[in-house]
């Protein structure tokens, strides 16, 4: 019995302690600048997923991020979550001590426009959202949704000087998501049990499925499917957002805000996943002084590793010309970054 109750202290001492690094673990605050669609959607699977401990919404037009952010607390209750989320108008100082910060500013698609078309009108506010939340919360990852992708995370780069580890850009993500969806399509099998990756360019010509490496658990897709098959599985994926912008007449934003809350996810809870991301190259994959889609690793200090993986020469022409594009649009930035 003496022992019995020597032991139940400990026990409540161990369940305290277990309870309490459960807690510390996720401390950690996000903010997104730009509460549209993909940025609600983004602050919305990071609340009920339980991501991070508080996400404050930021936008320009009066009231909105407070609304929409009153609008998810008011799930708290049915879903369960504990994460707090504020909005607030215009006001970084409340962004201050963000680990990572999300940029989808800017405006959207619309049908019939390229990702290419938004250059101009969101290269200034990239710039300008990047600095404003670096003076409040310097130590922040950043990652970029705003299109065109790539280019906007190169601005952001060069603009704020951070090391680039810690600017990465989301497209990667979305375009692996949507790569596997379509081949879940065509195989009818479960999303879950498919494996690929898009790398390149976050554009309708220079996304790079590669079709070669998917599989289905673990057997290559290629021995269950015809090559012209694979042809348009890789079609219809490299004009995956075009398609939605069509049937939508906007954007889309329920699978963008996933993938983007899968990455913080992997930043703030370390979690060293491989995610096709666009990412400051130096050399790698024979690329320089370029922000371009290729397999990283992610975890607590962002881009922790660029990992190479054998392509094809086939493989490798498209990415040298997805390169080739994504350059030609950096071109655009000069007046921005002067």
């Amino acid at each position: 019995m003496l022992l019995v109750n020597l032991l139940i202290p400990t026990c409540l001492y161990s369940i305290y302690l277990n309870n309490l690094n459960q807690t510390n673990r996720f401390i950690m605050k996000v903010t997104i600048v730009g509460a549209g669609n993909v940025g609600a959607t983004c602050a919305d699977v990071i609340s009920y997923r339980g991501i991070a401990s508080e996400v404050v919404l930021l936008d320009i037009k009066e009231g909105f991020a407070e609304g929409k952010a009153m609008d998810i607390m008011q799930c708290a209750s049915n879903t369960g979550f504990n994460t707090r989320v504020s909005g607030v108008t215009g006001d970084y100082s409340k962004t201050a001590n963000s680990n990572v910060v999300v940029i989808t500013s800017g405006i959207p698609r619309k049908p019939g426009m390229t990702r290419e078309e938004l250059i101009g009108i969101n290269a200034g506010i990239v710039k300008s959202v990047a600095e404003n939340v670096l003076k409040h919360s310097p130590d922040a990852i950043i990652v970029v949704v705003s299109n065109p992708m790539d280019t906007m995370t190169y601005l952001t780069l060069k603009a704020t000087g951070l090391p680039k580890n810690r600017v990465i850009g989301m497209g990667g993500a979305l375009d692996s998501s949507r790569f596997k969806y379509y081949l879940s399509k065509a195989l009818d099998k479960p999303t879950g049990d498919i494996d690929g990756m898009v790398i390149g360019g976050h554009g309708d010509t220079t996304m790079i499925p590669l079709t070669r490496l998917a599989s289905y658990n673990g057997i290559p897709v290629s021995n269950f499917l015809a090559q012209d098959v694979l042809d348009k599985v890789a079609a219809d994926t490299m004009v995956g957002g075009a398609t939605l912008t069509g049937l939508l007449g906007t954007s889309a934003w329920y699978a963008p805000g996933a993938s983007v809350a899968y990455l913080v996810d992997s930043i703030l809870n370390d979690q060293k996943k491989m995610i096709a991301c666009s990412v400051y190259l130096e050399g790698e994959y024979g690329q320089e002084d370029i922000c371009l889609g290729v397999p990283c690793i992610i975890g607590a200090n962002g881009i922790e590793e660029i990992l190479s993986i054998d392509l094809d020469d086939a493989e490798k022409a498209k990415l040298a010309k997805s390169a080739d594009a994504v350059r030609n649009m950096n071109a655009d930035l000069k007046e921005v970054l002067a």
